[in-house]
C-alpha cells in the first residue's frame, strides 16, 4: 500500500468544503488534479470513500470509516512536527548532566538558572556522581553528557575543554603561608597534611606533586570529600591541596594560594559520547556550561 500524505491531504479537504471545486481552491491547485489524488487513494484502499452528486460529495460508509483515522494521522504528523521544531528552537528539551558532586554545586545551579532565563521549556537533570561513574553514565547513554576531569585514553568519548584547573593549597588565615603569593611543593614537608583517598585523581595529582619535589607525603587525614577535607584546615587540623574550584565553598577562615614548582594543571572538559548527533537542547547548554566553568575556575589561578 502507497497511500501518500498529498491523498489524505486532498480527501479531507473535499469532505471539510463539501465540493471538489471549492476543496481545489483550498489546496491551490487544479480540480482535475485533485479528482486524480482522490480515485488514487481509493483505488489503494480498494473502497470508494466518497459518493459524488452533482452538487455535494458525501461519504460512503468505508470512506466515515476512513475519515477518523485520516484526521488522526495528520493530527498527530502535526503535533510530531510541532515537537520537532520546538526541540531544533530550543523551546523544549530535557538534557541528563553527569558531573562529580562539589563541581556539581559549584556550576550546575547559576548555569541551569541562566538556561532557565533563556529557555524556559529546557529541563536539566543532574546526576551527581564520582568521575569513574560519570565516564560510564555517558558512555552508556544514562547522561547526554558529563563534566569533570578524565583521562585521556578513555575510549568512544569526545572531550570539549571547559577551562584549566590548578591545584592550590588550602591554609587558615593564621598560617605561615597565609601573606604568600605563591607556596612551592617543597615547603609542604613537615605540614599536617590532609588529602583525599587514593581513589581521587585529585590524590593522584598531589602525589605527583610531593615527588616532583622529592618530599614524602604522609597523610594526617584522609578523606573521599573535599568538603571535609575543608572542614578539617578550618579546625586548623591541617593543610589541604585541592581544586580550584574548592574555593567556592571554601570558608573565609580559609585561604588558597598558588602550588608552584611544580605548577599542577588539568583540564575540565565535558564529555560526549563519539558518533552521536548532540541534540538541540545540550548546544544551547555547552555555551553557558563554558562561561560558569571559567567564572569559578580562572585562568589566573
Amino acid at each position: 500500500m502507497a497511500i501518500t500524505l498529498r491523498q489524505i491531504q486532498a480527501f479531507l479537504a473535499v469532505t471539510e468544503q463539501g465540493t471538489f471545486t471549492k476543496a481545489a481552491e483550498r489546496l491551490h491547485m487544479a480540480q482535475p488534479a485533485l479528482s486524480q489524488l482522490v480515485r488514487e487513494l481509493e483505488r489503494e484502499l480498494g473502497i470508494r470513500v466518497l459518493d459524488r452528486t452533482t452538487r455535494r460529495v458525501e461519504l460512503t460508509e468505508g470512506g466515515r470509516e476512513f475519515h477518523g483515522a485520516a484526521v488522526k494521522i495528520l493530527t498527530d504528523l502535526d503535533t510530531a512536527v510541532e515537537n520537532a521544531n520546538g526541540l531544533a528552537e530550543r523551546r523544549r528539551g530535557r538534557i541528563v548532566v553527569a558531573v562529580p558532586p562539589l563541581l556539581a554545586a559549584v556550576i550546575m545551579p547559576p548555569a541551569i538558572a541562566a538556561l532557565r532565563g533563556k529557555h524556559p521549556g529546557l529541563q536539566v537533570t543532574i546526576l551527581d556522581a564520582r568521575n569513574d561513574l560519570v565516564v560510564e553514565a555517558v558512555r552508556f547513554g544514562k547522561a547526554d553528557c558529563g563534566i569533570g576531569t578524565f583521562s585521556a585514553l578513555e575510549d568512544n568519548i569526545e572531550r570539549l575543554p571547559l577551562a584549566r584547573d590548578s591545584l592550590m593549597l588550602f591554609c587558615g588565615r593564621d598560617s605561615g603561608f597565609a601573606g604568600r603569593e605563591a607556596v612551592a611543593w617543597r615547603e609542604l614537608a613537615e605540614e599536617e597534611l590532609v588529602t583525599l583517598t587514593r581513589d581521587s585523581g585529585i590524590r593522584l595529582l598531589v602525589e605527583v606533586g610531593y615527588e616532583s619535589a622529592q618530599i614524602t607525603l604522609r597523610p594526617a587525614y584522609e578523606v573521599a570529600q573535599i568538603t571535609t577535607a575543608l572542614a578539617l584546615v578550618e579546625a586548623g587540623l591541617g593543610i589541604a591541596v585541592l581544586p580550584t574550584y574548592a574555593r567556592a565553598v571554601a570558608p573565609t577562615s580559609i585561604v588558597a594560594k598558588p602550588l608552584v614548582e611544580p605548577a599542577i594543571t588539568r583540564d575540565i572538559v565535558m564529555i560526549r559520547p563519539s558518533g552521536r548527533s548532540v541534540p538541540p537542547a545540550l548546544s544551547a547548554f555547552e555555551a553557558l556550561l563554558r562561561r560558569f566553568v571559567r567564572e569559578r575556575v580562572p585562568s589566573e589561578a
